[in-house]
């Protein structure tokens, strides 16, 4: 039997359950999974992306003049950025370049880059859906001796008039086209991700390997099943927040992905719960005392790692007392914290799921962005939300502009 990459485990109490509600949801996700696939290949939506037949906007033949570049420097905000830093993260193991990226209006890195970066061989990586977005643009304005060209620059971006564009026509660089029908959040699987992550040195067709994971029926009713008894979290009305306990620090730039991908495409109508990143066992010995005994109002999300490359105790410096320790591996520590933190949550009788990567490659990161694409999309169905806007993000890049003007 073929093992498992990802492994998903959830234990919601009762008391947050609805029985008939999850048993009408649970064949409504069914058919709306199997639609997605029935027309994957033909609509362009966001499940598209996931399809073997997403065509990419750029082609590696004329990106491979880029690869001789040592030193990466990505621009973007939110979606344009957030999952090729979980992409750097999860596989830099993999990765022999660097990579800096200008994700905030940060005065300390600019003055830094310009003063000690900008003279070496960079790869400058622009990407903004818009073309307009105010952060990226400044960051590229600030950075003194700037020297964006043909041969060391590349833009992603929607085809339309915008900022970007103009500067890109102007210097003669090489411009992608950001699809309009993808959002920002969503973006990671198509260039926005993909050109950065093949100029890293990783492999695009492993990462997209494993995206129709839930082709299979056992895979579409777990996700059914799954899917329904989170939704009943969002619409109980006794749960503020979803703690994201992470005790891989692999996956934190992925947690912060979720967290837009959640936040933006599920808080709407005065719904959805605050996405919280809560690194472990960190957090053991500051938040965990007011996660067990403060108010029962949070959900947690425990990540954890079992494919980490294995780094042992070799001898205890400590004593007897401490022989415990005398050649642990250090994954088997974090296990035993994990395990006790999950033991007092069941114990207190409150809601969590367990997520555990076997393996840390492209496969896995690859099957875990649609994983959760797909959990937030029907997630946003069942609660009636619609999962691919964000009216109050763009009220508040109008009133900016103004701000400005």
């Amino acid at each position: 039997m073929k093992r498992e990459k990802i492994q998903y485990k959830n234990n919601i109490p009762v008391r947050f359950l609805n029985k008939n509600k999850i048993r009408n949801n649970i064949p409504f996700i069914r058919n709306s999974l199997k639609k997605i696939l029935e027309e994957i290949d033909k609509k362009k939506d966001i499940f598209h992306l996931l399809s073997r037949s997403f065509k990419l906007n750029s082609n590696t033949t004329y990106l491979k003049k880029f690869t001789k570049y040592n030193q990466i420097v990505l621009f973007g905000m939110g979606g344009s950025i957030l999952g090729t830093k979980a992409i750097y993260s999860f596989l830099q193991h993999k990765i022999k370049k660097k990579v800096i990226f200008f994700d905030n209006l940060d005065q300390y890195q600019i003055e830094k880059f310009s003063k000690n970066e900008i003279s070496k061989k960079n790869l400058f990586i622009i990407v903004s859906k818009s073309g307009n977005t105010v952060e990226t643009l400044t960051n590229l304005n600030l950075i003194k001796k700037n020297k964006l060209n043909s041969s060391n620059t590349i833009v992603i971006t929607e085809k339309k008039q915008n900022a970007l564009n103009k500067f890109s026509k102007k210097k003669n660089i090489l411009t992608i086209e950001h699809k309009s029908f993808i959002g920002g959040r969503y973006s990671v699987l198509s260039d926005v991700g993909m050109v950065p992550a093949y100029l890293m040195g990783l492999s695009i067709s492993k990462i997209r390997k494993n995206l129709l994971f839930f082709k299979k029926k056992s895979k579409r009713l777990f996700l059914a099943k799954e899917i329904s008894k989170i939704s009943q979290i969002y619409l109980s009305k006794k749960i503020n927040s979803i703690i994201f306990f992470n005790y891989c620090p692999e996956l934190n730039d992925f947690v912060f992905w979720c967290q837009q991908l959640m936040a933006e495409s599920l808080g709407k109508k005065k719904k959805g719960l605050m996405p919280v990143f809560s690194p472990a066992p960190r957090d053991h010995h500051s938040l965990l005392q007011l996660y067990l005994d403060g108010p029962q109002d949070k959900m947690f999300y425990v990540l954890s790692s079992s494919g980490n490359k294995k780094l042992r105790i070799k001898q205890n410096l400590f004593g007897q007392e401490f022989n415990c320790f005398s050649k642990k591996e250090l994954n088997k520590i974090k296990i035993a914290q994990k395990n006790a933190f999950i033991e007092v949550l069941k114990r207190k009788k409150i809601p969590y799921r367990e997520v555990e990567v076997k393996e840390i490659n492209e496969e896995v990161l690859g099957e875990l962005f649609a994983h959760f694409i797909i959990e937030v999309t029907m997630i946003a169905k069942l609660i009636g939300v619609n999962a691919f806007n964000q009216p109050a993000v763009e009220e508040v890049k109008l009133l900016t502009k103004k701000n400005l003007s």
